[in-house]
């Protein structure tokens, strides 16, 4: 069983142009993927902001990218994430977080996702008050599918050291509260999960009472480590098994938004391919596919520099790639000279929260 794939663009730093995206979702939805989630965290008026309308020339973007993914056959929503509202959810927060939601409506979505990632979450009764919030959005949306992140999406201790510690017994109680049409987020054993196991998805579906939505945290390449590095090898450690054990799975593409199609496809390949998958066979098939055959030579060689080694890394080889990319026409190398130049680095990625 194949999960629907799709796209959470939950990244931190600088969000991609509005006509990459649209590029790139044509292209998704040829490799397979139906639905794009927009939730950029620098989106400051679905985070910090939210209670503010967005800016006009925003909003038309917004609504021709729904529009866009509509003709494509592909849902379109956007994740809010209604910054530290749990805290005081009455009169005036709950009045301006149902206007807010209405007004995504206006956008044309068919998800809404509520997100509580990435921020505080050692308070009472946060499951309670994550719920109410939640259920809110499904009482007023027009949207048919809803979904949450939790505030504490993912097994991994980091996310207790930066934002607190989680509330005992918060998994299970979320999944009691929540309504079972309610989707769930959730990245895995950790924030960025090397692999997913079936073992592990069973025991979080069994906490949640549904299945959960796999908020793939690869290729995303955001924070301080990982934008000096380019994710673009083939996805492994997502065996085909743990398709059944999924509501969904949606990846959180890199800063690259072209260079992210060469890993999104080995995903839906991996899927496809079952036992017999092979993740550099996977990688040439989706950069000679994306990039054509000479870029796509290239990047194999230069693979390791690139992934491996890092920016900060490459000595003078950082300038010899540049030179050698800056020579190719395509938005790929493009973007790859772009991080070359430093241009791609996040520097404090829970200030920007």
């Amino acid at each position: 069983m194949v999960p629907e794939l799709g796209v959470i663009e939950g990244y931190f730093g600088r969000p991609w142009s509005h006509a990459d995206r649209k590029h790139v979702m044509t292209r998704l939805r040829d490799i397979g993927y139906l639905w794009f989630h927009y939730a950029p965290k620098a989106d400051t008026f679905l985070r910090r902001r939210w209670r503010e309308p967005h800016p006009s020339d925003a909003l038309a973007e917004l609504v021709e990218l729904s529009g866009h993914c509509r003709s494509l056959g592909m849902r379109f929503g956007v994740g809010l994430s209604p910054y530290e509202l749990y805290r005081d959810f009455s009169g005036p927060g709950r009045a301006d977080f149902i206007a807010k939601v209405r007004a995504l409506d206006d956008l044309g979505i068919d998800d809404l996702a509520i997100l509580f990632d990435d921020t505080r979450g050692d308070v009472p009764e946060l499951a309670l008050r994550e719920a109410d919030i939640v259920h809110t959005a499904l009482a007023n949306t027009r949207a048919s599918r809803v979904l949450m992140c939790p505030t504490y999406y993912s097994d991994d201790r980091m996310l207790d050291v930066v934002f607190g510690e989680r509330p005992e017994g918060y998994l299970d109680e979320l999944g009691r509260r929540l309504d079972p049409r309610v989707g769930v987020y959730w990245t895995g054993e950790e924030i960025c999960a090397r692999e997913h196991s079936v073992s592990h998805l069973a025991r979080v579906a069994e906490s949640l009472g549904r299945k959960p939505t796999l908020w793939d945290n690869y290729p995303v390449n955001d924070g301080p480590r990982m934008s000096r590095h380019l994710h673009l090898r083939g996805f492994t450690g997502r065996p085909s098994v743990i398709g059944p054990h999924l509501a969904g799975h949606a990846i959180n593409p890199a800063l690259q938004p072209h260079l992210s199609l060469i890993p999104a496809a080995t995903l839906a390949a991996s899927y496809r391919d079952g036992a017999t998958y092979a993740y550099m066979r996977a990688f040439r098939e989706a950069a000679r596919a994306c990039a054509g055959d000479a870029l796509a030579s290239m990047l194999e060689t230069d693979l390791h520099a690139l992934q491996d080694r890092g920016i900060d890394d490459l000595g003078d080889d950082r300038r010899r790639l540049r030179q050698r990319y800056a020579a190719v026409a395509h938005p790929m190398a493009v973007e790859i000279v772009r991080w070359l130049d430093g241009a791609d680095t996040v520097d404090s990625w829970v200030e920007e929260a």
